[in-house]
């Protein structure tokens, strides 16, 4: 039987020659305890096609139903989990769930209820922080609260968007796994918009992709058998080959859709003396080009009315000039904290950061950042966004080099019909790729990078993850990636370093990621040692689960 419908579903936005039609004639069938999947693309709909079922937006034209009727507004029966979670200030972790709760089961007891709260905490693994407020909870955590709150409504259909994207990888496993089991033991019907494509073959019956022209793919139908387990899997030759043809889809309509560059990086230096994009790399030609970068004994210390916080503890690395490296690790695990402390917004306890035979001891554009959360000037345009800091790097430089070094970086992350746009009228996505141009534009001596691709679909961070390795082959330029996606960290670096859990968090173990460069995704997917690289690095993870001893730096 079906429960959820779209029926040549249509919706656009704006009037006249700035109308925009987001979704075309869309035509969707959920059956009752089915589990769908749609791989969304950034500024195609997908959080437009959820709102349509939740009932916050009406289709144009076409009909939006559940079980037959139509949808004119949210309802219990179909409870909303998003990516951006929205939490109330004032109230604790266990009283924004309670809120929740107590609305939806007030006909329960209050012990009832609380148990309810109790069980869902419990599972995101929050159940440490039941009296912190959200002001006192790192962003994984918050969202981690607002999951907990949706599924203890235990609404008959679930409708998610994105909503594990800020997660670390383990609690992302925990709560996949979580939200299997619910479906499993009670066939609830679940949508859910996903930007990873594990995550959909992990728990989906199908996989729809949502095209670039609004339109809904043909459907991959996942034959595998449940309970899928993640470590298993790994191994499964259906899973790769499904893995493969999913990716190259999306691959396939991302390279259809993507814009070839035309512009030409002027050669000029910066201020602090970085190469530009097609300079050459710069040969080792000092002892300290191999101590280019180098932690020494760091720590970061938090006073808390209940004493000092040791949030990271004896982080002893060096990098190699022109090394590319991965932190990964779970949620509050200090991978954050260490990348502010190097980019000089976090001050250092005790230790020291060392770059290029210099303290770390302030912020300075040659350590250019790129956070998850993008940090633009709203009524600049993203060409004016990004200027802002090429202006100050390359006072030597003319007015139209500048400009076109700008311009350059705007159009490699895929903005090149975009520039003149407000940073306010520009998607997440759209908005996070100005970010990234902007550090790129800074030709910087060290680039770090947190989470900068996290909130982004699919394809754009594939697009981005190619633009990233493209400027770092050309440049050699030196950078620390804090990441969760452990496929992202394999990609990207030459080592990967993985943190134990906070407090007192250190270096657990680091990965060689010995694989031919420049890579590409389809070649990773295809090399021998890939997924061996994999399991390594989920192994770590969850012998953390539970706060693991401690183990030695590799």
């Amino acid at each position: 039987m079906t429960i959820l419908e779209l029926k040549n579903a249509s919706k656009g936005f704006g009037d006249g020659a700035s109308r925009q039609e987001v979704l075309k004639n869309i035509n969707l069938e959920v059956k009752e305890g089915e589990f769908v999947a749609i791989v969304g693309f950034s500024g195609t709909g997908k959080t437009t096609l959820i709102n349509l079922l939740a009932g916050l937006e009406s289709p144009d034209s076409g009909q939006a139903l559940f079980r037959g009727q139509t949808i004119d507004g949210p309802g219990p029966e179909r409870g909303l989990i998003f990516q951006s979670y929205s939490l109330m200030p004032w109230l604790t972790v266990k009283g924004n769930v309670a809120l929740a709760v107590d609305a939806v089961h007030a006909a329960k007891p209050a012990s009832e209820r609380g148990e309810i709260v109790s069980r869902y905490i419990n599972m995101v693994g929050l159940s440490h922080a039941l009296d912190r407020r959200p002001a006192e909870l790192s962003g994984g955590m918050r969202q981690r609260v607002a999951v907990a709150r949706a599924l203890a409504m235990n609404p008959d259909v679930l409708l998610m968007d994105e909503p594990l994207s800020a997660l670390d990888a383990l609690t992302r496993a925990n709560l996949q796994d979580e939200i299997e089991r619910i479906w499993e033991a009670d066939r609830k019907t679940v949508l859910l918009i996903t930007n990873d494509v594990d995550e959909a073959i992990l728990l989906a019956d199908r996989i729809i992709p949502l095209n670039p022209d609004g339109t809904l793919a043909e459907a991959f139908e996942v034959n595998l058998p449940r309970p899928r387990d993640r470590a298993a899997i790994n191994h499964n030759p259906a899973f790769k080959q499904l893995r493969g043809r999913v990716t190259q889809y999306l691959m396939d309509v991302g390279i259809a859709a993507k814009v070839e560059g035309a512009r030409i990086l002027p050669n000029v230096t910066p201020i602090h003396g970085a190469p530009t994009a097609y300079a050459q790399a710069a040969q080792a030609t000092a002892p300290r080009e191999d101590r280019y970068l180098h932690f020494s004994q760091l720590q970061k210390v938090y006073p808390t009315p209940q004493g000092p916080l040791t949030v990271v503890e004896s982080f002893e690395l060096t990098l190699k000039k022109g090394e590319f490296v991965s932190l990964i690790g779970h949620s509050g695990c200090g991978k954050s904290t260490v990348l502010t402390m190097t980019a000089g917004l976090n001050e250092i306890s005790s230790g020291a950061i060392v770059l290029d035979g210099k303290h770390v001891t302030e912020a300075d554009p040659e350590r250019a950042v790129v956070f998850q959360a993008p940090s633009l000037f709203p009524w600049l345009s993203a060409k004016e966004n990004v200027a802002v800091g090429a202006d100050r790097v390359y006072p030597s430089a003319s007015r139209q080099e500048r400009q076109d070094v700008v311009e350059y970086y705007l159009e490699r992350v895929g903005l090149a019909d975009a520039m003149d746009k407000p940073a306010s009228e520009l998607s997440n996505g759209m908005k996070q790729r100005v970010g990234i141009a902007r550090a790129f534009a800074l030709s910087p001596k060290l680039l770090l990078l947190d989470e900068p691709f996290g909130m982004l679909d699919s394809l754009t961070r594939w697009e981005l993850q190619e633009v990233l390795m493209e400027v770092w082959s050309r440049t050699q330029v030196t950078a620390v990636c804090v990441t969760h996606d452990v496929d992202e960290a394999i990609l990207l670096a030459d080592r990967v370093v993985m943190m134990t859990n906070g407090p007192r968090a250190t270096i657990g173990k680091i990965l060689d990621v010995n694989l031919p460069r420049p890579r590409t995704r389809k070649a990773l997917l295809e090399h021998p040692d890939y997924y061996s690289y994999r399991e390594e690095l989920l192994t770590f993870l969850e012998e953390y689960e539970h706060g693991a001893h401690k183990k030695e730096a590799a």
